[in-house]
């Protein structure tokens, strides 16, 4: 018996769209492209000549109101996503939204909410779990390589000296703009997925460009989990002129992990690689992490090659498996999830804000 097919649209035709979910759309088997909102098609940006099968709307109300559509995939600009999740929910589809999820966990309670009236599911798009280096780091610390966790470093610095004109540099914290919002947002699930809610949060944000913005570009959180527990560090610059990024270094009672480089798959769609492709998701030998362990109360260090990724296809599959029957439970990135990471994020904020701990 064949499998049964959702039919998807997605709002948004920026890089979202087309670097990452339309790709993944199109490598999962239950999953068809039906149809697309784009605004203002160009000559050289045009929705409907890259996919002639596809219907193309204007505006996301005419998209809401497709009864042929199961799924919808919200690519747009985080201060829209509120509004378009609850209109699809309410329009009887299910929801895959780019993250940051939207600006505050109250508003992701109230889309819980509807979700659960509404008996559809949401999925929030935090591919970075599917990183085959962050992926490498949970294999590591299951496994106990190198014990108790006692500090967990998790990095995004860039050399970027001039603010970006997206959303990422123009829209205001309160509208989920932002470094925190943008870069903290997966940097912050990856701690949330290994260690859960901390106990405490304190951060400094701060400008490095010194371009007279009001906006930070540049985070440092520490997230405390308690006696025993690790102290994590969530830390994303813009004027870190390195020839190799930090990326991880994560310290146990063992031994220790450090990598450095971003993981290859955005860079490998941006290139126009697909999920299946060879080599997808798979870094070469000399970006590999270094472990270092105790020998005979001694360090020695070896080469720690990422495991075999699994890519950002793997939220796709997840979340095809949910709407085929498997429920909230199999839902890859749930939205509960991704409100206890908007509750550490306003933690953070009241933190730089006040000068003081706060807690989630």
């Amino acid at each position: 018996m064949a499998s049964k097919t959702y039919n998807v649209g997605v709002i948004g035709y920026g890089m979202s769209a087309k670097v990452f979910h339309i790709p993944l759309i199109l490598r999962t088997p239950t999953f068809t492209l039906s149809a697309i909102v784009q605004r203002t098609p160009k000559p050289n940006d045009s929705a409907a000549k890259d996919h002639p099968s596809a219907k193309i709307y204007s505006s996301a109300t005419d998209l809401f109101a497709d009864s042929n559509l199961d799924i919808i995939v919200i690519t747009t600009t985080p201060d829209t996503h509120f509004s378009f999740t609850k209109s699809a929910l309410e329009a009887g589809k299910h929801v895959i939204v780019e993250k940051p999820f939207v600006p505050s966990s109250s508003q992701a309670q109230q889309l819980i909410d509807i979700s659960q009236s509404t008996g559809k599911l949401i999925c929030v798009y935090q591919n970075r779990r599917w990183d085959a280096d962050f992926l490498t780091v949970r294999k590591l610390i299951s496994e106990d390589k190198i014990g108790r966790v006692v500090e967990f470093e998790t990095h995004f610095d860039r050399y970027k000296a001039v603010k970006p004109e997206t959303w990422k540099g123009t829209l205001g914290m309160e509208q989920a703009g932002g470094v925190v919002y943008d870069l903290g947002t997966h940097l912050i699930d990856q701690a949330y997925v290994l260690f859960g809610l901390p106990k405490s949060v304190t951060a400094v944000f701060e400008n490095q460009r010194d371009d007279g913005g009001e906006e930070p570009d540049s985070i440092t959180i520490l997230l405390g989990y308690g006696a025993g527990k690790p102290l994590v560090t969530v830390k994303a610059g813009v004027m870190c002129v390195e020839t190799e990024q930090l990326r991880y270094w994560v310290r146990g009672t063992k031994g220790s992990y450090k990598k450095f480089h971003l993981d290859v798959q955005e860079d490998q769609l941006k290139a126009g690689m697909m999920p299946g492709d060879k080599g997808f998701g798979v870094e070469s030998e000399e970006r590999a992490g270094t472990l270092v362990v105790l020998e005979d109360g001694k360090p020695k260090a070896s080469v720690s090659k990422n495991i075999e990724p699994e890519t950002y296809a793997k939220l796709y599959e997840g979340f095809a498996k949910a709407v085929a029957g498997g429920g909230e439970k199999e839902v890859p990135v749930k939205a509960s999830e991704a409100r206890d990471v908007l509750r550490i994020i306003e933690a953070a904020r009241e933190s730089a804000k006040s000068g003081k701990s706060v807690s989630p």
